[in-house]
């Protein structure tokens, strides 16, 4: 699976607990990463500064499904955020 254009989901759902490049004290479940610009693209995606967990993750339609709200309700729910109380 090819990640979609303006989705992100996985820059913004996932929590990320150890510090990087940027967010000194890693990053929230459900907020976006400082990184993430306005295409919803990473801008570190080729950057040794990127997080290894970020490096690591492969789009899956299991993890990003049909949509991007699809993703965002799937990657919640995976960090045990209700989707409905992030809308």
């Amino acid at each position: 699976m090819e990640c979609r254009e303006q989705c992100g989901a996985c820059c913004i759902a996932p929590s990320i607990n150890k510090p990087f490049y940027g967010m000194p004290h890693g990053k929230p479940a459900g907020v976006a990463c400082i990184h993430l610009d306005r295409q919803m693209r990473c801008q570190l995606f080729a950057d040794p500064r990127r997080p290894k967990v970020c490096a690591q993750f492969v789009p899956e339609v299991d993890f990003c499904g049909e949509s991007k709200e699809q993703a965002l309700v799937i990657m919640l729910t995976m960090e045990g955020i209700e989707a409905e109380s992030f809308k």
